[in-house]
């Protein structure tokens, strides 16, 4: 890999290169507060893991497979050979980019099953520091002491935020959200190998994948006759194995079966498809370690969504982390501007002195 291809945003400083760059940002930005509630959505649907892993894969592939359709041109027909079309541009590298995010949706997903919330913050917290060391190893990429200094900060911020919660965690859920941070920093980095190319229609495939470990689980909880709500002779036939695999993905006699659905349909259908399909953007224009810093603030507003909903208090270290996070985004997006600026500043001398020469 050549780490000249990719990293030719973060030399090019002309005014073309800095909207792109504040078009990255923008994107980001946008796809994490639409992401942010994810934690409390998934708490508030209170769906077993194989039926969460299936109906959260299904749903965002069709999500992600409308958005895509929806931003072709043409007729039907077109706009479908058009999707495929953009999907089979992708090649290898778009394959191990849905392999990748698959692995972070399982991660989170069974993650916040089996540990708490804070627990699985502050561990996909560290995928900033992954995706530099990855940019660095891989790429090339040289991240500036503030971008690390940033990291660095807001991981103590988001340390702080979480510390009440932190000794809960069962060390599977752990594990599992460690599994999510580096399938995470992994599909940044990865998508920086293919400047200018797309790699969001992939998420479709991913979604598929997601839904078939889901199916998977299901149908082994079926077999082995260990599913709730799955009946005694489950496993002694293809009809009663199938039965119980149905049970398990559409619980319809739950009492408050509308309301846990509408809840995933919500989180699956509407805001991780959007959200992540413009975090999926974000590469397009900077750097991996720069859109998983941005990251950073799914951690923060999913802590006060659930704080705001489910009345789930900070205490006040919590309040203080909650600062340094967002302090750190905000003395990083300066001293950015501030160097952008500068930089543009001598790129017009020289060209100016060029010019009179």
């Amino acid at each position: 890999m050549k780490p000249s291809t990719d990293s030719h945003l973060s030399r090019d400083h002309s005014p073309d290169a800095r909207a792109l760059q504040a078009r990255g940002v923008a994107l980001t930005a946008l796809g994490v507060l639409l992401i942010s509630p994810d934690a409390l959505l998934l708490r508030l649907a209170d769906v077993d893991d194989g039926p969460l892993v299936f109906w959260r894969g299904l749903l965002t592939a069709i999500g992600f497979a409308l958005i895509l359709l929806l931003t072709q041109r043409g007729g039907p027909a077109q706009r479908f050979a058009s999707a495929l079309a953009r999907m089979r541009g992708c090649g290898r590298t778009g394959l191990w980019v849905a392999l990748l995010f698959t692995g972070s949706t399982l991660g989170f997903v069974l993650a916040n099953q089996y540990t708490r919330a804070g627990n699985v913050l502050i561990i996909l917290a560290a995928s900033p520091l992954f995706a530099a060391l990855m940019s660095r190893l891989w790429l090339g990429e040289r991240q500036p002491r503030h971008v690390w200094g940033a990291i660095l900060v807001s991981l103590a911020g988001i340390t702080l935020l979480v510390m009440d919660e932190a000794g809960s965690g069962s060390l599977t859920g752990n594990l599992l959200a460690l599994g999510c941070s580096l399938s995470l920093a992994g599909n940044f980095t990865l998508c920086r190998t293919r400047p200018g190319l797309d790699m969001s229609p992939m998420l479709t495939l991913s979604g598929l994948l997601t839904a078939l470990c889901g199916l998977l689980a299901c149908t082994w909880l079926a077999v082995s006759g260990v599913g709730e709500g799955v009946g005694e002779g489950a496993g002694e036939g293809a009809a009663e194995g199938l039965e119980s695999v149905l049970t398990q993905l559409w619980p319809s006699h739950s009492d408050d079966f509308a309301q846990r659905a509408g809840w995933l349909v919500l989180l699956c259908l509407v805001l991780s498809p959007l959200g992540f399909t413009l975090i999926q953007r974000g590469p397009l224009y900077l750097p991996s370690a720069e859109v998983a810093l941005l990251m950073l603030l799914e951690s923060v507003f999913g802590i006060l969504w659930v704080w705001w909903v489910l009345d789930e208090s900070l205490t006040l270290r919590g309040w203080v982390g909650g600062a340094m996070v967002l302090g750190a985004m905000l003395i990083k997006s300066l001293i950015d501007r501030r160097l952008r600026h500068l930089q543009a500043t001598r790129a017009s001398s020289a060209d100016a002195s060029a010019g009179g020469n």
